[in-house]
C-alpha cells in the first residue's frame, strides 16, 4: 500500500473526473490521501471530500500566499473544522519568499499563529517552505521552545526544496521531509542525495497534485496515482525494493497522522 500525504482533490482541475481520479489511485495501490487546505473555503471543500471518500483525509489551514492577516474569527473557523474525525493535521501554512504576494511580517504572523492552534488540539503540522528555510525553522524552534508541539509527531516539511543543510535543520526539529515528483527529475541530484541518506522513518511520499507531475508524466496534470513514481525513484536511491519504501513511508504516514495503516 501507498500513501499520498498531500494533494490537492478539491481544485477545479479535478472536477471533470475527480471519481476517476479516486479510482486509479485505488488501482496503483493507494490506500490513504491526505488533502490539505490553503485557505478556508478550499478547508471545508477538503473536509467535505474526506467525508465523501474513505481513503480521503484532510488538514485544515491557510496558505502563506493567502493575503490578509488572520484574526480571531478565521481561527475560529478552522478550530471548528478541525473537530471533524478525518481532519489529521493544521495545514498547509508556513512561509513562501518566492512570490512577494504577502508580506514576511504577515506571513510569519499567520505562521504562528496557526502552530498555536495545532499545539491547542495537539495536531501536527504541514508545512510549505519555500526560499525561507532559515526563517522557518527559525520560528518553528522558538514555537517549540516556548511549549509548542504538543502531539508526539510534529509534523512535515512538505515537498521539501531546500539544500543537504536545510534538511539537517529540518529533521533536527524533529519534522518529516515531503518528498514529491522533482526527486524524478534530471536534475535533481542534491535532492536524490538528500533522501539517500535521510533517516527512513522521516520520509513521506506525496504529489502535490495537481502540481509537480513526475517525470515520466511531466507536462501533464499530476494526480495520487503518480506518487508510485516518488517513491519508486526514492527506493531506487535507497537501494531497497520498492515494496520495502511503500511499507516504511506509508508506516511513517500513519504514525504522523495518527490513523491506522491502510490493509
Amino acid at each position: 500500500m501507498l500513501t499520498d500525504t498531500h494533494c490537492h482533490l478539491e481544485f477545479n482541475s479535478f472536477d471533470d473526473d475527480r471519481p476517476q481520479v479516486l479510482a486509479r489511485a485505488t488501482q496503483h495501490g493507494l490506500g490513504r490521501i491526505l488533502n490539505p487546505g490553503i485557505s478556508i473555503h478550499a478547508s471545508r471543500d477538503a473536509v467535505a471530500l474526506a467525508d465523501e471518500y474513505q481513503p480521503v483525509y484532510a488538514a485544515v489551514g491557510i496558505h502563506p500566499n493567502e493575503p490578509g492577516k488572520l484574526g480571531s474569527e478565521s481561527i475560529r473557523q478552522l478550530r471548528l473544522l478541525a473537530r471533524h474525525p478525518k481532519v489529521v493535521a493544521i495545514g498547509e501554512i508556513g512561509l513562501d519568499y518566492y512570490r512577494d504576494e504577502v508580506s514576511p511580517s504577515d506571513q510569519a504572523s499567520n505562521f504562528r499563529a496557526q502552530l498555536e492552534l495545532a499545539s491547542e488540539l495537539g495536531l501536527p503540522v504541514i508545512i510549505h517552505c519555500r526560499e525561507a528555510y532559515a526563517d522557518a525553522c527559525a520560528i518553528v524552534e522558538h514555537w517549540q521552545a516556548q511549549g509548542g508541539a504538543r502531539s508526539a509527531n510534529v509534523g512535515v516539511f512538505h515537498s521539501f526544496s531546500g539544500d543537504q543543510a536545510d534538511a539537517e535543520a529540518v529533521l533536527a526539529l524533529g519534522f518529516c521531509l515531503g518528498i514529491t515528483g522533482p526527486v524524478t527529475f534530471p536534475k535533481a541530484d542534491i535532492l536524490r542525495r538528500i533522501v539517500a541518506e535521510a533517516p527512513i522513518e522521516r520520509l513521506l511520499i506525496e504529489t502535490d497534485a495537481p502540481f509537480l507531475t513526475p517525470q515520466p508524466h511531466r507536462g501533464k496534470r499530476n494526480e495520487p496515482a503518480y506518487v508510485r513514481w516518488v517513491a519508486d525513484s526514492i527506493a531506487v536511491e535507497r537501494g531497497l525494493d520498492f515494496e520495502v519504501l511503500a511499507k516504511a513511508t506509508t508506516g511513517n504516514a500513519a504514525r504522523l497522522f495518527g490513523w491506522d495503516e491502510p490493509r
